[in-house]
């Protein structure tokens, strides 16, 4: 009761005397996975540039702290429960949490759309249609990952309703690296793998491997596979440390534009990938490779959700699952 007492006797003071209280530290807890579409973000975590932006405006004491998650269902736990103030993870979990929290989480921006790759070492498989009992196939998370649900609508293209099923009993749920590692044990049970790079090129090196087919072949185009998320709440709160993530971002961007060995170089160093550094430029180089903050194929995503029973309704635009800052871009 007497620290009590004396803390707000200087807090009055600091009132009376026309000064104010040092700010308080503010923390900016961000969670990812791994893989190459979330190059944007390993950047700004190298180069401290949300730090370095939210100081310049006046945010001098943001402790930023990055953390790794294999599993969207992780993301969404810990967004929901307040033990990470941002995510950057796939559309189905922005999707999800939309949904689940009527709005009260939504979208910042897009961060990478490169393609996810389905690679098997069963030569049975031509098609999805192929997949039999004794397949199981690696995925982020089994039903509702991009990968899954992109597999799903894969699946249905060539089957019918039932093919989401069949596929959905052969998933199974596992991180990207874990996933590589299985594909490759020969005597492992997991016959494919539905990734991204640099984990496809990884696998599509070995004999008997190959690739069946891509996000884009499915969805006709890019798909937004890392968006940056999270609660209105937070976004409401701090909106400076919303614009120095947004301006970090940025920057990212366009270094990933300007000039792909230096990113590649900040990839490397961060995830410990032995990647040799000319074949992770050349993948960046590939025309598939699409960084931006323009969120694509989100609405046909959100629709198929709605569809399959994952959600309730489906948003009207997709502007109703981002925040105000990305209703600018050219989204879909």
């Amino acid at each position: 009761m007497q620290r009590f007492t004396t803390t707000l006797g200087k807090a009055l003071l600091a009132l009376a005397i026309g000064t104010s209280l040092p700010a308080q530290a503010v923390d900016l807890r961000i969670a990812k996975q791994p893989g190459l579409t979330y190059l944007p973000t390993i950047i700004m975590e190298e180069n401290k540039l949300i730090e370095k932006h939210a100081a310049a405006l006046g945010v001098k004491d943001l402790n930023v702290s990055w953390r790794m998650f294999n599993s969207g269902a992780s993301f969404n736990d810990s967004l929901i429960s307040g033990n990470i103030d941002m995510a950057v993870a796939g559309t189905t979990n922005l999707i999800l949490l939309w949904s689940k929290t009527n709005g009260a989480v939504k979208g910042y921006a897009g961060v990478g759309a490169i393609p996810l790759i389905l690679v098997t070492r069963n030569p049975n498989i031509k098609t999805v249609a192929d997949f039999g009992g004794n397949d199981r196939i690696a995925v982020p998370t089994v039903k509702l990952s991009s990968q899954a649900i992109v597999l799903q609508m894969a699946a249905e293209k060539e089957m019918g309703e039932p093919g989401r099923a069949k596929i959905n009993a052969l998933t199974v749920s596992m991180g990207h690296p874990d996933g590589v590692i299985a594909m490759l044990n020969k005597s492992a049970q997991i016959t494919s793998h539905f990734t991204m790079s640099p984990y496809a090129e990884m696998e599509l090196k070995q004999p008997g491997t190959r690739k069946i087919l891509t996000s884009n072949d499915v969805l006709g185009g890019p798909m937004s596979i890392a968006i940056m998320f999270g609660t209105v709440k937070f976004h409401d709160e701090n909106p400076k440390v919303v614009q120095a993530m947004n301006a970090a971002l940025d920057e990212a961007l366009a270094m990933i534009e300007k000039d792909k060995q230096a990113a590649a170089t900040v990839y490397l160093a961060n995830t410990k990938d032995r990647t040799p550094l000319p074949e992770l430029v050349a993948m960046l180089n590939g025309p598939d490779m699409v960084f931006s903050k323009t969120p694509s194929n989100t609405i046909k995503m959100a629709n198929y959700f709605a569809r399959a029973g994952y959600i309730k309704r489906a948003p009207a635009d997709w502007k109703d699952m981002f925040f105000p800052e990305a209703h600018k871009l050219n989204g879909n």
